[in-house]
């Protein structure tokens, strides 16, 4: 299967996801907007999936993949069985006693760590409290599932993994649609979302084991025993683990500093849930693809194609994000004003949360080139030196937030995410160039800047059309006339971006047919079972 395709399989299964995503945030808008309760559930929700990004999805898509890979080639599928059954003894372990402790220190935690600025009203710390309480086993079922997901991926099943997230936001709009039915109040609504997402991460995670005994893998539980081959991927995992939940770790300690401004935690939740759309489909598809791609050519000894996928990745990831980045620039408003405005979700709502999408749009490239740049080190089981930056990006992160937040409110704090993204971006991609780890490919060079220019002249014809449509993209006209219209001004957007960039060469049909085409040498990679997810 081709590079390409991979992507696709993987981007399909998370667009759907993040779809449904943004069915379940307009549901959510319109039913607490950015009030106590929204607040109090977005908050609390964000504590289990911090720690989700952390040890479940940057550990084990980052360390557990390539070690499993190892154990494949080295003693087969009966040796890595073995190997998976180990780690998931252990991992069951300290899930288990983590879930515990943090169930037990729960209030102190939320009222200490996460948001020390719902201090000064008490109905919305212990709102956050309980629904933290109800939500946090979230996280022992998806660091579980996230393990077997490294495994579907190592042998080349990627369907089963990237779609099973869809099924947390099914069961929220669920909910919400009964609340509304029901017009159940913001505290029924907070309760029941709570108790959805425990429900969501039991179903994920039967999801992703089912197509682990599918693929012919039967997982069995044994002892909790530090063997060597346990000991080196927890070696490997702590690092990947801070490295690959690096937004994580920001969203966290931003969400500490915008506690202390009420509606400033759903006000960024909601912008992040628009711009998690390009860097969810496109981002994640491209970690989750070049990884063990990146491992099997670099173990097969093949440089050559271990280059050719890293500069291909990032040619596809620019190709699409950079028009991504610029219509969020351009257009934020008008898309928060259709997406959310609504309900409990006001005009003055809508401002705030569009100019920080903006910002966001501005640091979109950052973030999907640095899930390019990853795999990079992860594959020659480096997860030391991404660490580092990641330290660097936090830091950047969190002087500036405290230095903005004050002044610039929420959007402060999305300038600090970008700016600490970009940092990271840097950092990563100077390191590859240093070491010698990233071939230089003169096609690439010559058009990224051209990919730049057809994003630049599509952001100023939309910039234009706007200011003539005023009226159409207002809160004043119809639904069905902003909708139309905005669905018209993304059309037409993209038959201007493509057209420059097949123009002046940033594309060309040769380079997306030979992307499409391109068959990796049996050498650095093996084909597939044949019923192995396509």
């Amino acid at each position: 299967m081709s590079l390409v395709k991979k992507f696709a399989t993987v981007g399909g299964a998370t667009l759907g996801s993040r779809l449904f995503g943004f069915i379940r945030e307009t549901f959510m808008a319109a039913a607490l907007g950015t009030g106590p309760v929204a607040d109090a559930f977005n908050t609390a929700f964000r504590l289990p999936n911090t720690f989700r990004r952390l040890f479940a999805e940057g550990a084990f898509n980052s360390a557990f993949v390539p070690l499993f890979a190892k154990e494949i080639e080295a003693n087969g599928m009966e040796g890595a069985r073995r190997f998976s059954e180990e780690v998931f003894g252990v991992l069951f372990t300290v899930l288990l006693f983590l879930t515990i402790a943090m169930e037990l220190t729960m209030p102190f935690i939320v009222s200490n760590l996460i948001a020390p600025g719902f201090a000064n009203d008490p109905a919305k710390l212990g709102n956050t409290v309980i629904f933290a309480t109800i939500m946090f086993p979230y996280l022992a079922c998806m660091s579980l599932a996230a393990m077997m997901a490294g495994m579907l991926n190592s042998l080349h099943r990627y369907f089963a993994a990237a779609i099973a997230p869809v099924f947390l936001n099914i069961i929220l709009i669920g909910i919400l649609g009964y609340a509304w039915y029901v017009g159940q109040d913001p505290i029924a609504v907070g309760y029941g979302l709570s108790w959805g997402v425990m429900a969501a991460g039991l179903v994920q995670l039967a999801i992703v084991w089912v197509a682990v005994r599918n693929a012919g893998i039967k997982i069995g539980f044994r002892r909790p025993r530090l063997t060597s081959n346990v000991r080196r991927l927890l070696v490997l995992a702590l690092p990947a683990a801070i490295t690959g939940g690096i937004t994580q770790i920001n969203l966290l300690i931003n969400t500490n500093i915008a506690s202390a401004q009420a509606g400033a935690v759903s006000s960024l939740v909601y912008a992040d849930r628009i711009y998690q759309l390009p860097l969810g489909v496109v981002g994640i598809a491209v970690a989750t693809v070049l990884l063990p791609e990146l491992a099997r050519a670099l173990r097969s000894g093949n440089l050559n194609e271990a280059s050719n996928l890293q500069n291909r990745s990032v040619e596809f990831t620019l190709f699409l994000t950079l028009p991504a980045a610029a219509a969020l620039l351009v257009m934020s408003e008008p898309i928060v004003r259709l997406l959310f405005e609504r309900g409990e979700f006001h005009a003055s709502s809508t401002v705030v949360v569009g100019h920080i999408l903006a910002i966001y749009g501005l640091g979109l490239p950052a973030f999907v080139l640095i899930k390019a740049f990853i795999p990079g080190f992860f594959a020659r089981e480096d997860t030391r030196t991404p660490m580092i930056f990641a330290g660097i990006s936090v830091a950047v992160n969190v002087s500036l937030a405290l230095t903005l937040f004050p002044r610039l409110g929420a959007s402060g704090i999305a300038t600090a995410e970008i700016v600490a993204g970009w940092v990271n971006a840097v950092l990563l991609f100077g390191m590859l160039v240093w070491r010698g780890h990233w071939g230089r490919d003169i096609p690439l060079l010559t058009r990224i800047p051209r990919l730049v220019i057809a994003a630049a002249g599509m952001a100023v014809a939309l910039h234009f059309a706007l200011q003539w449509l005023t009226y159409e993209v207002s809160s004043a006209a119809p639904l069905i006339v902003r909708a139309t219209t905005l669905c018209g001004l993304v059309a037409v957007a993209m038959v201007i971006y493509f057209a420059i960039a097949f123009g002046i060469g940033g594309a060309n049909l040769g380079m997306i047919r030979r992307n499409i085409k391109r068959k990796a040498k049996a050498k650095a990679d093996p084909a597939p079972t044949p019923d192995a997810d396509a």
